[in-house]
Order: C-alpha cells, then sequence, then structure tokens
C-alpha cells in the first residue's frame, strides 16, 4: 500500500473536494434560502427548518465513516457522496422553483433533497478527513486543515460571486440550470481531484473481515467506550455550539444596541471573517515554521483558541454596556482570530487523533465527531436566538438579552479549553487483540443504541 505522505499539491488537490462541496452548499443554504423568503414571500422558518434538517441527518456520520472501514477505501465513499450531494442540489433547485406553482409539493420535495444534502455532505466530508489524516504527514497537519478549510470558503465566495451573475434576471428554471451547472462541475472537479491519491488497498487475509470489522453498533460502542475519543466528542459538542451560537445574533446585536445600518453590519461580519482567516494562518505558520516548538503544537492552539474565545466574547458582553463608545469592530476583529485560532486547531486535532485507539476505527471515529460538530451547528443558531428572544421578552432590554448569550458562550469556551486540556493528557488506548475482542465485545453505549436507532 502507498504510505507516501502528500506534498503541498496532494493536500490541496484533496482542498479541491471541500472546493467542489461548499460551491454546492452555499447555494442550497444560501441562494435558496433568499428565493424562498424574497422572491416567493414564504415564511423565513421554512428555509431555517430545512437547513437544520441537514445538519440533523448528519448524525448518520458515524455509520457512513463505519461503511468506509468495513470497505477499507476512501475515495469511493467521496465520490459517492459528492454525487447523492450534486443530485440532491439539483433536487433543492427544482423544489423551490415548484414551490411557485405549487407551494406543498415543492415543500415535500425539499425536505427529501435536504435530507440527502446532509446525506451527501455527511459521507463526503467524513472520508475526506479521514484520508487526509491517513496521507498527511504529522508536521503539514496544522497547515492541511487551513489549506483544506480556506478552499472550502473559496468554494462559498466564488460559486456566490460567479452563480450571482448567471442568476440575473432571475427565473426559476434560471436557478435551477445554474445549480446543475455547479453540481455538475463540482462532481467533475472531485473525480479528477481524488483520481489515483488514494493508492492500492492493502489485501485482506482469509477471516479478518470477520474480527477487525464488527457490525456497526459494536464498533461504535467501541469507539464511544474509547475515553480519549469520548471526550474529544464532548468537546467539539461543547465548544462547536459555542462557535456557532454567535453567526445569527452578532449583526443583531450590533444593529440593535450600536445603531448600525444593515450595510454597516454586514461589513462588520466581514471584519470577523477577515479574522477568522488571520486566525487559520497563524496556526499553519505556527505549525509548519515552529514544528517541535511548544507554539507549534496543535494543544496550544485548541486551548488557546478557547481562552482567546472567551476573552473575546466577554470584551463583547462589556461593548454592549458601553455602546456606543467601544471599538467594536477591533473586539469583532479578535474574536475572528481567536475563532479561527481554534477552529482548525480543533480540525487539525481531528487528523492526529483519528487513528488513536482501535484498529480500522478511523471512519467510525471520524463520523462521530463529525456528527457532533453538525449537531451542535444545527442546534447552536436556534438556541442562541431563541435565548435572545426569551430574554428580551423577560427583561425588556437588547443589552442583557445579547449580552447574556455572549457570556453564556464565552464559559462554554472555557469549559471546552478544560475539555480539551484532559483529551490531550489521556493516554493513547491500546489496540486490543482481535481474538480478544472477538472474546468478548464491548458493552453498546446509550450513543451507539439511539444511533442504531437511524
Amino acid at each position: 500500500m502507498n504510505t507516501k505522505p502528500l506534498g503541498w499539491f496532494g493536500i490541496i488537490r484533496l482542498g479541491l473536494v471541500q472546493t467542489a462541496l461548499g460551491a454546492i452548499v452555499v447555494l442550497t443554504t444560501s441562494t435558496m434560502n433568499r428565493v424562498m423568503v424574497v422572491e416567493l414571500a414564504l415564511p423565513a422558518m421554512l428555509p431555517g427548518i430545512l437547513v437544520a434538517l441537514h445538519y440533523g441527518v448528519q448524525i448518520l456520520r458515524p455509520r457512513l465513516g463505519y461503511f468506509s472501514d468495513v470497505g477499507g477505501r476512501r475515495t469511493p465513499w467521496i465520490i459517492g457522496g459528492m454525487a447523492v450531494l450534486a443530485l440532491a442540489g439539483i433536487s433543492a433547485a427544482t423544489a423551490t422553483a415548484w414551490m411557485e406553482t405549487n407551494a406543498l409539493a415543492g415543500i415535500v420535495l425539499a425536505v427529501i433533497a435536504f435530507v440527502f444534502i446532509g446525506v451527501g455532505v455527511g459521507a463526503t466530508g467524513t472520508s475526506l478527513l479521514v484520508l487526509l489524516a491517513a496521507r498527511v504527514d504529522d508536521r503539514r497537519r496544522a497547515a492541511a486543515a487551513t489549506i483544506v478549510w480556506v478552499m472550502m470558503i473559496s468554494g462559498f465566495a466564488v460559486t456566490a460571486t460567479v452563480a450571482g451573475d448567471f442568476l440575473d434576471p432571475f427565473s426559476s428554471a434560471r436557478l435551477v440550470a445554474v445549480t446543475a451547472s455547479v453540481a455538475g462541475a463540482a462532481f467533475l472537479l472531485t473525480i479528477v481531484a481524488v483520481h489515483g491519491i488514494e493508492g492500492p488497498t492493502a489485501a485482506v487475509k482469509p477471516g479478518e473481515a470477520e474480527t477487525t470489522k464488527p457490525p456497526f453498533r459494536e464498533a461504535l460502542a467501541q469507539v464511544w467506550a474509547e475515553p480519549k475519543a469520548r471526550r474529544f466528542a464532548i468537546f467539539v459538542f461543547v465548544s462547536m455550539l459555542a462557535y456557532s451560537g454567535q453567526d445569527l445574533i452578532l449583526e443583531p446585536f450590533a444593529g440593535a444596541v450600536f445603531g448600525l445600518t444593515p450595510g454597516e453590519s454586514t461589513k462588520l461580519s466581514g471584519v470577523q471573517h477577515a479574522g477568522v482567516l488571520v486566525g487559520m494562518i497563524m496556526v499553519a505558520i505556527a505549525g509548519s515554521a515552529i514544528g517541535r516548538g511548544r507554539l507549534g503544537t496543535l494543544r496550544f492552539w485548541t486551548i488557546g483558541g478557547c481562552v482567546a474565545s472567551t476573552a473575546a466574547l466577554f470584551s463583547l458582553v462589556i461593548a454592549g454596556f458601553f455602546a456606543p463608545n467601544w471599538p467594536l469592530r477591533e473586539c469583532v476583529f479578535a474574536l475572528g482570530v481567536a475563532n479561527g485560532a481554534f477552529a482548525v486547531a480543533a480540525i487539525g486535532s481531528m487528523m492526529g487523533l483519528v487513528s488513536s485507539g482501535r484498529a480500522s476505527r478511523e471512519g467510525v471515529r471520524m463520523g462521530l465527531w463529525g456528527a457532533a460538530q453538525a449537531i451542535a451547528f444545527g442546534v447552536g443558531g436556534l438556541v442562541a436566538t431563541g435565548a435572545v428572544d426569551l430574554t428580551s421578552y423577560l427583561v425588556g432590554s437588547p443589552v442583557v438579552a445579547y449580552t447574556s448569550v455572549f457570556a453564556a458562550e464565552a464559559v462554554l469556551f472555557i469549559v471546552s479549553a478544560g475539555l480539551a486540556a484532559r483529551v490531550y493528557k489521556s493516554p493513547a488506548e491500546p489496540t486490543p487483540a482481535p481474538s480478544a475482542e472477538a472474546q468478548h465485545p464491548t458493552p453498546a453505549a446509550p450513543y451507539a443504541a439511539a444511533l442504531d436507532q437511524t
């Protein structure tokens, strides 16, 4: 089997898969969102539910990762997942167009489409990260995580710009045609990007599959029983809950408390994203240039990013009570830098820890963490906006409402820092012999039992 680590060109090739994924996702979660609400005058809750649904479906990530573990290859699942995502994206565009003449039928098709969007994203994303972790040298993992993340954001930006030009003058037929073109191009790009990059798979000896590839429920229970994998899953959920909670309330906070116009608050969001990019680049440079020094470790940037995010969020709490005489842009930029550093370090940590534990469970392990991240993203926005509405209703002060949520997110990041520290202190779990594993199967954890019902 080819075990030579990927060079920078190989990492960029795999990053193109993230670009392709981002190109389809941005049309389904942003463009179609706007069309439903503005052009079709449908309730804003509809696209909100659809987007939350595509996150919720990604609870299937551990199972999808398990399937790639059983087969021993990742590229078929990357390509297959992208095919599902492309077809689901086209179906979502068709559903949006259908809503213009038959709202109920269009909504039913949209629900089905967004379910498969979640499946496609889960299958492609999980197997891609496992393949990247297996083929990238330890010293390049931080940089690799930055590259694939930035390339996904590039997919958002390029598609939004180019597709936006082709969508005018708008029509439902044009929306379907543009989406189909983007989806087709993304699928072809994925095939080219992964062609020959995985190398041959080692042959499986007779009887080996029975001892190393247990049923899904047992495999997931085994991974959940690993202290490091379990703690990291909890860390991912808590930290991503804090990370995603601010997305939907930062601009409203700037408008309600600082009196910024829609244009000004949009620019503020741009400042935050610029900070995210700076934070990611900082981690990539530190990991590659400093190397084995403390400042070059993913542990330092994961924990440090959580602590810095806490400080930045508390600065927003203070900002609320001193508005408008407070440097809001600087605080938001600092929050972006801290979030970017934390996010890319967490992804790099996933890549580094995915092989820590039982052998042949990498897909299940990465799927577990991916499911935790997706669920946190789906829940975070709903909880944050709901908390703002509830607090504002009870207290009658938008300042208290927004700052209370920012403070809660800051506390979650502190908790996340403690969880991350425990993960890195955990000793590596030994890989048990197949015979012992077969004789003493790990009892199914509650999480495994719940997931097995899906």
